[in-house]
């Protein structure tokens, strides 16, 4: 199931709109921003070669829902990162590793 625009604005003084301008101008982390501009970048580059919108359009609404996120709760989203940060650096790192490796080190089955 993925969040609609109508599970928001009870909770939110105003969602952001759901375009790529103001989607990066919600977002109050750094980190968040850094990852949209990557992300950003490697979806457009997809575009261009398979010439597939679909890729773009399901990006705007995963970071529209992020951008929904931190307008709710700016502060949570820093703690969330800040948490992030913390536990990774008390780990070696586990840059390149699929996910379902490093959640089955932690005994995390899926």
């Amino acid at each position: 199931m993925t969040a609609q625009p109508e599970d928001f604005p009870a909770s939110i003084p105003s969602a952001p709109e759901k375009n790529l301008r103001s989607i990066r101008a919600a977002l109050v982390t750094s980190q968040d921003r850094e990852a949209f501009d990557t992300g950003l970048k490697a979806v457009l580059d997809e575009v261009r070669v398979s010439l597939d919108l679909s890729v773009l359009n399901a990006f705007v609404h995963r970071w529209w829902i992020s951008a929904c996120d931190s307008m709710k709760d700016p502060e949570g989203r820093r703690q969330m990162h800040a948490r992030a940060e913390q536990i990774t650096a008390d780990e070696p790192s586990r840059r390149g590793k699929p996910w379902r490796e490093v959640l089955t080190e932690r005994g995390i089955e899926l």
